[in-house]
């Protein structure tokens, strides 16, 4: 025995619990995508590519002007070295050590300067290649090599391993009456005999303005390898 009540059918889609849209940090062109929409991608595995000429450039220049920084260091402290001696001798004065000094100290900035910035071009060089950041798969895909994209603008979707969602458009009478506690039975609509039973996780605070639905969805438990393409 069980108490009556209506059962509500409706249409909805398999997607993953947790998508992210990963992006390159810098503009530029560019010249590779080697993933496509449906492809399963591994943490470390390079998406994407950018053309590196300019960012290559800066790296030579930061790392010339740190070679340059570090010798004239050199030459700072052999003359700091030569009135340290001198003025034990009493062949100096006070003042030409102390400007020996400051020389010195400035030459020592001017390398902690010139490491920095030979680091942020390493950076710079670094985030010509699109990675991927945990296991997944490609759901989408914002831009085809060639173009010139900006940064933080979306080259491929991925959604994380790990959780399957069913998501449903349901009307507000429907949630009204419906406990979230009541397992939700999901089939695939091209094949009803694949199927896997959820619970409501999540129900959006706000109604579609234009359909009036909420979108609602179902974690799917131990959903078989059919649902999961």
């Amino acid at each position: 025995r069980q108490e009556a009540g209506d059962v509500v059918v409706l249409s909805g889609r398999v997607a993953a619990e947790d998508e992210t849209a990963v992006a390159f940090r810098i503009p530029g062109r560019m010249i590779e995508r080697s993933v496509n929409v449906g492809d399963r991608v591994r943490k470390g595995q390079a998406l994407a590519r950018l053309e590196q000429m300019n960012e290559r450039n800066q790296l030579l220049s930061a790392q010339a002007a740190l070679n340059a920084a570090r010798a004239e260091r050199v030459r700072a402290r052999d003359a700091l070295q030569r009135q340290e001696s001198l003025i034990g001798e009493g062949f100096t004065t006070r003042a030409n050590l102390d400007t020996a000094l400051a020389a010195f100290r400035a030459a020592e900035a001017q390398v902690k300067s010139a490491e920095a910035q030979v680091q942020m071009a390493e950076d710079l060089v670094g985030f010509t290649v699109l990675t991927a950041e945990f296991d997944g798969s490609v759901t989408a895909r914002g831009a085809e090599p060639g173009e010139v994209v900006q940064g933080g603008q979306m080259i491929v979707r991925i959604a994380r391993e790990g959780g399957t969602d069913a998501v449903f458009e349901a009307p507000p009478q429907v949630l009204r009456v419906a406990s979230r506690q009541t397992p939700v039975e999901v089939n695939l609509t091209e094949d009803p005999r694949i199927q896997a039973t959820g619970m409501v996780r999540e129900v959006s605070p706000q109604a579609n303005p234009i359909t009036g639905t909420f979108t609602v969805r179902v974690g799917l438990q131990n959903p078989p390898s059919g649902m999961l393409r």
